[in-house]
């Protein structure tokens, strides 16, 4: 197992990693809307997941990877009437790449930031 870390994206808040790399799989830890130096973002759901796939690219390049190897994403969004606003901004960034994918909207998410979003990809 291969801890991931990088600057260019905030560091965990909580008791984890950014990312582990085992077996040819990257686990990434769920991304909220945070910017590297760690302030949250605000603004409506499509800035917020922009700032989120940014958080989501570091993390990814961290570990010699692009969106492209993703294979599986977990969206957790805080209101479920934002879900096309949110699927724009997630087309946009996966383009014609279409990995599995669970969208949960949830109570409430650290820092009661819009939406958090965690991938899998294969290295």
């Amino acid at each position: 197992m291969k801890t991931i870390a990088t600057t260019d994206a905030p560091a965990a808040i909580g008791p984890y990693c950014q990312a582990i790399h085992v077996d040819g799989l990257l686990f990434a830890s769920g991304q909220i809307p945070l910017t590297a130096e760690g302030q949250l973002v605000e603004g409506d759901v499509q800035v917020q997941a922009r700032q989120v796939f940014s958080n989501i690219r570091a993390v990814l390049a961290a570990a010699g990877a692009t969106l492209n190897n993703v294979v599986k994403a977990t969206v957790y969004v805080q209101d479920l009437n934002d879900f096309a606003l949110l699927n724009a901004v997630y087309a946009e960034a996966f383009g014609d790449h279409k990995p599995a994918r669970s969208t949960v909207q949830v109570a409430r998410l650290p820092l009661d930031a819009k939406v958090e979003i965690e991938v899998i990809a294969k290295l």
